[in-house]
């Protein structure tokens, strides 16, 4: 028993002193609407703290007083953050809006006008100008296949492919 708790202290104590900093990419292609439904979830003080910085102004996420100019602050974060390209072309991304879950935010975009998914390529930089020990787990469903991949700083690009 004293070992176990010694391994659970000094696991909580590394993570104290070594925070990681980690962001989830999910995207789905619905075939029958011919989008990609793309959900991004980043740690609320992480992703103010690059806002804060990319628009030179506080930001919060939890309680905006402005929320139309903190969604235009996320929408264009984002789309410079996060690029997708899509059997060879680049797509654009409409911004639909986020929300906050404890900790979290989590991003919601569109991609519209996607019939097919072969080749997805995802550029995902997001928090990095902020952390340089930023991980990505990027999770893409085509067709009720789901593959993942990992990206960390400096690395931004991740491919799939799909049949």
């Amino acid at each position: 028993m004293a070992v176990v708790l010694f391994k659970w202290l000094m696991t909580s104590l590394v993570a104290i002193f070594h925070p990681f900093y980690v962001g989830v990419t999910e995207v789905q292609h619905n075939e029958k609407e011919k989008t990609l439904e793309i959900s991004v979830k980043l740690f609320i003080d992480d992703f103010e703290s690059a806002l804060n910085k990319q628009y030179k102004t506080t930001v919060d996420l939890a309680n905006p007083k402005d929320s139309d100019k903190i969604n235009e602050q996320v929408a264009a974060y984002l789309q410079h953050h996060l690029q997708l390209k899509v059997n060879g072309q680049m797509v654009k991304a409409e911004f639909l809006g986020y929300e906050k879950e404890r900790e979290a935010a989590w991003c919601y975009i569109q991609v519209n006008n996607i019939s097919t998914v072969k080749h997805l390529e995802v550029n995902n930089d997001l928090l990095y100008d902020v952390f340089d020990k930023q991980i990505h787990l990027i999770h893409v469903t085509v067709k009720g296949q789901r593959k993942s991949n990992k990206v960390s700083f400096p690395d931004t690009k991740a491919v799939f492919e799909f049949d």
